[in-house]
């Protein structure tokens, strides 16, 4: 039980449980304590400029970096917290005799002595507005910035901005009102720069990987920055274009095997550059944190805490006997797209959207495109276009200091990355909507089509491809389709969607089995060089391997007509051969694709994906025309035109564009989205339906093969705290089937007296910290009553903020509010002791026979970290939102959800 004041000061004796506590802290906390800098904020004083809020605005000294904080204040100090600008009388409750220093003229009703009266006696007369200052003392401020592997109090923020908006509503004069309308413009202000910012770095990367990868063939003489098609500009036969066999001509060895040994060492030495350039944004993380890895590594093996949160038992000290190890991730690797949609649900991860991060993945992913790794850059934009706007959000207090309106912004941001990556700015925004998004409230959903327009047109003005358009590229079929294809397009959609799930599968053996060999798992670069050189060796002999993966779709999605391309036969008797050539090349991309999908290079997956399912379509296409050929009279094809040559009835780069929509569609089970960007690169109207017919199939039969796409695996794999809306689980209990019962150490009871020690609460914490829950919280009770709760980062805080931990008693009154003069509360000296700020008064509850839907929906709905239990009114614990996390992936694996 917690130390009342007249305990602390008769005995110095604590009880077994409390004994048991100090054991297991003794030993855990040198390594179990998250990363907050706990001993770095003990050494400041508690000045009165420390503990305001409005004095603590960014500095611009201060340089931020991948280790800033997503809601940090930057004015340099080292506390991870800031603390409510709420005045509080300077008074220190110890053991030991000291004084009580009053400012003269002091309000009576405000003082301590009369607040610490109304908590001790017992008959409180609350004044009128008790709650409702009470509230307006927790949330008119910002109490603290969210911790590392923390998630985000919605609630909380969204409170907090009401109470911005009223002070700022408050003012009736012009500059008042000038300031309202300022504060409503500065949503599009902000998205407007991020739109034209992330136009700007894909145009670099664009221009800059399209000249480095032509660098593996030859070089420009008129320019070394030159690409060859800008060197060999509508020219057959090119002068200016020199190979490596041709520059380095050597006697007895011939051409093509001089430039087959440069490819081979150009792919390496640009994926080997990547990844270095990778590793640069290494990230140690401690064990204490029930994570795997926060990169697309499947092969990652899954931690579990090694206490239970709801239970500290007698084997707890030898448990932990042995130093657990690190978990390492790179934020650059990989495409980013699981993390965002992760960070955007509301988890905080700090570092993932740095500066660092930013311009380590810019220049790493121009590398490792160039090299000819089976990657694409859509993904990456995604992850980039995000860190663009969570470091934009710093121009505005009004995003970087409320995480929650921070999120609206990054949901437009991570939409204008797909934007710029297809070109397609109406699928960027539904991508947002569909994909990433967690909140998206129809003020968002505006924004963000604001956000996908302004990028949109900063890249036509900038015209990266050269052609006057943002497309990747643009495709148009001048026929239209036949009724009998609709068969070869319901038939493409099962191969692609069975496709993109044995593609997940394979990739998760392939990352259990050779990903997990010791050597391969300690060094990264030497899984990335090993990758690069099969990709070299395999690559070069074929004309379609060693294309780059947007030139690739757009050859064998493009129609014959006006094409030189090797893929249109002029007589049927070719229709075979390219046929055979087309099957290696599907063979060679498959594999490349499933091995190189999670190495540490910057990489995405969206465009290799519809490359493989892009080759296997036009596989079909001229199958399906060598057909046409051979029995044109025959009655299916009656509506084929007579005379109209080999394309005269069936397009082959139709079949090739539905099965490469139907591919990616099995791998990310996007639907609308995918739908809508097969239309915007091709502007035809009259394909819309093979199109949107083979993503519905396609989803329907990757869903029945492997429910889960490439990045819900990865979610899942890397326990993310993530509540997915889209899947409904099937409940057959109630809210007490998981509540833990309730213990000592996971509550504070104030039934004997208000002030309690701040020693047994900091054990309390650090037990609460060891248990994974960094961002979970402490009940108080009175009488077995809950009275309040105060979150575990403000706890933090308040206790580190003490001068004298060991000899301090901490006032916790949850009933307590004053009305003295504003002037003379802000004269005072605050007190460090009383946590009376810090607490929430109304935390949510709901009674233990709730049903589990209503806790669900509590979660997924209003973002709650934690929800209390009672039982006829009484306390009867607390449900954190990671243990309920715990519980619906449980019930996924036992096949009792209904997806949506």
């Amino acid at each position: 039980m917690p130390h009342s004041a007249s305990s602390h000061n008769s005995s110095q004796t604590v009880d077994e449980d409390d004994e048991e506590e100090d054991n297991i802290i003794s030993q855990q906390a040198s390594y179990l304590t998250p990363t907050s800098p706990t001993a770095a904020r003990r050494i400041h004083s508690t000045r009165v400029s420390e503990l305001d809020l409005r004095k603590r605005m960014p500095s611009k000294q201060h340089s931020y970096d991948e280790h800033s904080s997503l809601l940090a204040f930057g004015d340099g100090n080292t506390k991870s917290y800031t603390a409510p600008n709420t005045g509080r009388p300077r008074f220190s409750r110890r053991s030991s005799q000291g004084s009580l220093r009053m400012p003269k003229n002091h309000s009576r009703a405000s003082s301590w002595g009369f607040r610490l009266a109304n908590a001790l006696g017992s008959a409180r007369k609350l004044t009128e507005n008790t709650m409702g200052d009470s509230k307006a003392s927790i949330f008119m401020d910002e109490r603290v910035w969210y911790d590392q592997f923390t998630s985000t109090d919605w609630v909380h923020d969204s409170i907090a901005d009401a109470f911005r908006i009223r002070d700022l509503r408050a003012r009736k004069d012009l500059r008042g009102r000038i300031s309202a309308w300022f504060d409503g413009a500065q949503g599009w202000i902000l998205v407007a720069i991020i739109g034209c910012i992330t136009a700007c770095v894909a145009f670099f990367v664009n221009i800059s990987e399209t000249s480095i990868f032509d660098y593996k063939e030859g070089y420009c003489k008129d320019g070394w920055y030159f690409s060859k098609r800008k060197c060999c500009y509508f020219q057959t036969h090119c002068a200016s274009w020199e190979t490596w066999g041709e520059s380095m001509s050597i006697t007895g060895i011939e051409r093509k095997w001089i430039d087959f040994v440069a490819y081979v060492f150009f792919v390496i030495v640009f994926s080997v550059g990547a990844c270095f350039l990778t590793l640069l944004t290494k990230t140690e993380i401690p064990s204490a944190f029930s994570l795997s890895t926060l990169d697309e590594n499947l092969g990652a093996d899954k931690h579990k805490n090694r206490v239970e949160s709801d239970d500290i038992s007698q084997e707890a000290p030898e448990a932990v006997d042995e130093k657990p190890g690190t978990m390492v991730y790179y934020p650059a690797a990989g495409s980013g797209v699981a993390e965002v949609k992760v960070i955007l649900s509301g988890f905080v991860v700090h570092g993932y959207l740095g500066l660092r991060t930013l311009v380590v993945k810019t220049f790493a992913l121009i590398l490792s495109v160039a090299s000819g790794l089976s990657i694409g850059k859509e993904g990456p934009y995604v992850h980039i276009s995000a860190c663009i706007g969570n470091i934009s959000c710093r121009l505005f207090s009004k995003y970087s200091h409320n995480d929650g309106k921070r999120r609206e912004i990054l949901s437009a941001s991570a939409a204008s990355g797909v934007g710029v990556a297809f070109g397609a700015p109406i699928s960027g925004v539904l991508f947002s909507l569909e994909e990433v998004s967690y909140y998206f409230p129809p003020k968002t959903l505006f924004r963000t089509f604001f956000c996908c327009i302004a990028a949109s047109l900063s890249l036509k003005f900038l015209n990266p491809y050269g052609t006057g358009k943002i497309v990747i590229f643009e495709v148009r079929y001048l026929s239209d389709w036949k009724s009998f294809e609709m068969i070869v397009f319901i038939l493409l959609g099962m191969l692609g969607g069975a496709l993109g799930a044995l593609f997940i599968k394979a990739s998760r053996v392939w990352a259990r089995t050779f990903r997990r060999i010791p050597t391969i798992k300690r060094w990264p670069v030497l899984e990335v060089a090993l990758v690069a050189l099969v990709t070299g060796l395999a690559s070069f002999w074929n004309r379609y391997t060693r294309l780059a993966v947007t030139e690739l779709l757009f050859e064998i999605s493009s129609p014959c007509k006006g094409s030189s391309s090797g893929l249109c036969p002029r007589y049927g008797s070719e229709i075979l051969g390219i046929v055979g050539y087309l099957c290696i090349a599907f063979v060679i991309k498959s594999i490349l694709t499933v091995i190189t999908f999670g190495i540490k290079v910057p990489g995405g997956i969206y465009v290799p994906s519809m490359v493989v399912g892009g080759l296997m379509g036009r596989i079909v296409g001229h199958l399906v025309q060598y057909l046409v050929f051979i029995h044109p009279d025959h009655a299916i094809f009656g509506s084929c035109p007579k005379g109209g040559g080999l394309e005269g009835c069936i397009t082959p780069g139709v079949y090739a564009l539905v099965a490469a929509g139907a591919t990616m569609c099995g791998v990310t089970r996007l639907s609308v989205t995918l739908a809508v960007i097969l239309f915007e690169l091709t502007g035809s109207l009259d394909h819309v339906l093979p199109f949107s017919l083979s993503v519905l199939v396609a989803k329907w039969t990757a869903d029945a093969i492997e429910p889960l796409s490439i990045y819900d695996l990865l979610t899942d794999m890397n326990s993310y705290p993530l509540l997915d809306n889209k899947i409904r689980p099937i409940f057959t209990s109630d809210l007490g089937d998981i509540t833990p019962k309730v213990r000592s150490h996971r509550i504070i009871d104030i039934s004997s007296s208000p002030l309690v020690s701040a020693q047994s609460v900091r054990r309390k914490l650090e037990l609460l910290h060891e248990a994974g829950e960094i961002d979970g919280g402490l009940p108080i009770v009175r009488h077995g009553v809950l009275v309040g709760l105060i979150p575990a980062p403000d706890l933090q805080f308040a206790l580190d903020n003490l001068d004298d931990e060991e000899q301090s008693l901490c006032l916790m009154a949850t009933n307590v509010t004053w009305h003295g003069n504003v002037e003379e509360e802000e004269e005072r000296e605050p007190d460090p002791t009383d946590f009376t700020p810090y607490i929430d008064p109304a935390p949510v509850a709901l009674d233990i026979h709730s049903p589990m839907d209503l806790v669900f929906q509590c979660f997924v709905k209003l973002g709650l970290r934690y929800i209390c239990v009672l039982r006829d009114g009484q306390y009867a614990g607390l449900v954190h939102k990671k243990a309920f996390v715990r519980y619906i992936k449980e019930l996924e694996e036992s096949g009792l959800t209904d997806p949506a």
